[in-house]
C-alpha cells in the first residue's frame, strides 16, 4: 500500500536526518528539568487497539496527576517544553510510532481513552478504522488549542462540548476524502503553520 510504503521510508529518513536534532533536544530536556526525556501515553489506535505514544517530555513529572489537557501559559509546562510545543518538536519521537506501525503520518490525532469513550459510536466507527496520524486537518486548524482552552472557565467542558464534535467533522471529512496526493498537501500546510509560527 502506498500510504503505508511512504508513512515508512519517511519515517526512516527523518529519524536518520534528525538524529543530531533529537539528541540535542533530549540533551535540553535533560540538563533543564528533572524526570525522562521522554512521555509516554496511552492512546487508542486503529481498530480501537491502545499503544503507547511518544513525544519529547514538556511537562513536569507529576504533570498528569491534575489535567490531562493543556492551556497556554500552564505552570506545568518547561521553559524548553515551552519551545518544543510552539515548534512541534515534541511530536518528532512519534515517527519512531509511525515505523512501528502504530501511526501515519496523516491522520486523525490519537486520543486518550478517556475521550474516546464520549465518541459518538458511529463516529468512532469511522475514525477508528485509519491509523491514527502525526497531523491533519484538525492537528492544522487548532494548532492554537491551548490558546483557546486558556480562555474558557472550564477547559475540559470545552474540549469535550466544542473541540471533539468539530475534530470528529475533520477526521470523517479526511477518512472519506484521502488520498496520497492529499496527505502530502496535509504535510505541506503543516510545515508551512509551523514555519509561519516562528515569526
Amino acid at each position: 500500500m502506498l500510504k503505508r510504503s511512504f508513512d515508512v521510508l519517511a519515517a526512516a529518513i527523518g529519524l536518520v536526518l534528525l538524529a543530531p536534532v533529537l539528541l540535542l533536544i533530549a540533551a535540553w530536556i535533560k540538563l533543564t528539568s528533572p524526570g525522562p526525556v521522554l512521555f509516554r501515553q496511552e492512546r487508542v489506535g486503529r481498530y480501537g487497539r491502545t499503544f503507547q505514544l511518544h513525544k519529547f517530555r514538556t511537562m513536569r513529572v507529576d504533570a498528569e496527576h491534575s489535567l490531562q489537557i493543556t492551556v497556554a501559559g500552564d505552570p506545568r509546562i518547561t521553559r524548553a517544553g515551552s519551545v518544543l510545543r510552539k515548534y512541534k518538536l515534541d511530536e518528532l519521537p512519534q515517527l519512531y510510532d509511525v515505523l512501528t506501525g502504530d501511526m501515519s503520518l496523516v491522520g486523525p490525532r490519537p486520543e486518550v481513552p478517556k475521550y474516546v469513550a464520549l465518541y459518538p459510536a458511529a463516529a468512532r466507527e469511522v475514525v477508528l478504522s485509519v491509523r491514527p496520524g502525526i497531523t491533519d486537518h484538525a492537528a492544522i486548524e487548532f494548532a492554537e488549542e491551548s490558546e483557546l482552552l486558556a480562555q474558557s472557565a472550564d477547559p475540559n467542558a470545552t474540549y469535550i462540548h466544542e473541540l471533539i464534535p468539530r475534530k470528529l467533522q475533520l477526521y470523517e471529512s479526511y477518512i472519506r476524502t484521502q488520498s496520497f496526493m492529499g496527505d502530502l498537501k496535509i504535510i505541506a500546510r503543516t510545515l508551512r503553520r509551523i514555519v509561519r509560527s516562528g515569526h
